[in-house]
């Protein structure tokens, strides 16, 4: 996500020429975001960071209702 947030700052001030940014070329800027497309759609399933992610919700739902069913029969 941190990503996604650089690069829309960086369209941004490259857009409104802010100070230094309004050198840089549009080329590096395209150049990120290709990268962020392949991180998002190739490699971070390859590492199973997608499917990392949802287990941890999935852990963390489980242990919330096993914590409100053994609270109810307080």
């Amino acid at each position: 996500m941190p990503l996604i947030i650089i690069i829309v700052l960086l369209v941004g001030l490259r857009y409104f020429e802010v100070w230094r940014f309004a050198e840089i070329s549009w080329w590096y800027i395209v150049g990120l975001m290709i990268f962020a497309f392949i991180w998002f759609e190739f490699i971070e399933k390859i590492l199973g960071l997608d499917k990392r992610k949802a287990h941890n919700v999935d852990e963390q739902r489980r242990k919330d209702r096993v914590k409100q069913n053994f609270d109810k029969r307080k």
